[in-house]
């Protein structure tokens, strides 16, 4: 391999890492406007009184950018979360480690379907929804913060957001995909 080529390819990686870094902050930022804004919380009738999509961002960064961008994204989110705590107390096992996995995850479910962007997509976000809330709330169970009947009560909540979540990671990768010539495949 010539200077030239090693040079370019350097170059060339530098970029993808910038570009990775950056729209892991701005996915990461956008988590804190939809929780800030309220905009992330979808008033449903149940005992939380909302649905959220402030997972929606960490999803799809691990959709158009891989696991690493996706965990850095869920662990914004998670700190987020740690920081503004106030159905339960601030616990990093509880609000920082699920977020986190739903990057890893749909990263891995998404890149399972290949060449078929649209299912895989879906999938992302629908297993990615089931990673923030099975997560959330299997380790809220676990630490002590809530019984094991939750799970009945939040039910409606979940269907909400798994079909929000599965519809918006569609449409939204999507869109990115065909603005943005970087991701498409």
């Amino acid at each position: 391999m010539s200077a030239r080529n090693t040079a370019s390819s350097k170059r060339a990686l530098q970029r993808q890492n910038i570009r990775r870094m950056v729209m892991g902050g701005m996915f990461g930022a956008i988590c804190v406007v939809l929780g800030v804004s309220g905009i992330g919380m979808i008033p449903v009738p149940n005992l939380s009184g909302h649905a959220t999509i402030m997972h929606l961002p960490v999803i799809i960064a691990a959709v158009l950018e891989g696991p690493v961008v996706g965990a850095f994204t869920g662990l914004i989110m998670g700190i987020y979360s740690f920081m503004t705590a106030s159905a339960i107390p601030p616990n990093p096992f509880v609000a920082i480690l699920p977020r986190i996995l739903i990057g890893v995850i749909s990263a891995y479910v998404y890149r399972a379907f290949g060449r078929h962007t649209t299912l895989g997509a879906a999938c992302a976000g629908f297993i990615g929804t089931i990673t923030n809330t099975v997560g959330y709330i299997g380790m809220a169970i676990l630490m002590g913060y809530y019984p094991m009947a939750i799970w009945l009560m939040i039910l409606p909540q979940f269907i909400v957001e798994l079909i929000l979540a599965t519809v918006l990671t569609v449409a939204l990768v999507r869109v990115i995909q065909r603005a943005m010539p970087t991701y498409r495949k």
